[in-house]
């Protein structure tokens, strides 16, 4: 989604998470950022991204032929319900920061090296790693 609206931040840091447990890695992330119809991921994961995509155009472009299509392929009711919320949550995300000029580290190793530690500690051991004062 962050790629979509163009929000380069929230798109490196996202993408290098997803990058950082995934076996394909950046090429696979990068393959659904330039073409997620396109993309070599499952049908069903392709109709939710499918659905992600209305939503970040507007939400009424969520037609009931993209649900059909998402559930033809397996997606349950919540699966789809949490595609809407997520995306349209990272639509208002991708804003607020962009709109508060956030700024954004340029190097890629940046992200890579924060994505390692989520994947080894989670969110809140990063947190609580980076709360605590240096000795």
């Amino acid at each position: 989604m962050s790629g979509l609206n163009e929000c380069r931040y929230c798109y490196s840091a996202h993408a290098a998470y997803a990058a950082a447990q995934l076996p394909e890695g950046m090429d696979l992330v990068e393959s659904v950022r330039d073409d997620a119809a396109a993309a070599p991921v499952s049908a069903k994961l392709g109709a939710l991204l499918g659905i992600a995509a209305a939503v970040q155009r507007s939400g009424r472009e969520v037609t009931d032929e993209l649900v059909a299509v998402a559930r033809a392929e397996g997606a349950t009711d919540l699966e789809i319900h949490d595609t809407v919320l997520i995306a349209a949550a990272f639509c208002m995300f991708n804003r607020y920061v962009d709109g508060l000029a956030t700024t954004l580290p340029d190097d890629p190793d940046f992200y890579s090296d924060r994505a390692k530690l989520i994947v080894a500690n989670g969110y809140l051991g990063v947190l609580a790693r980076e709360a605590t004062p240096a000795t």
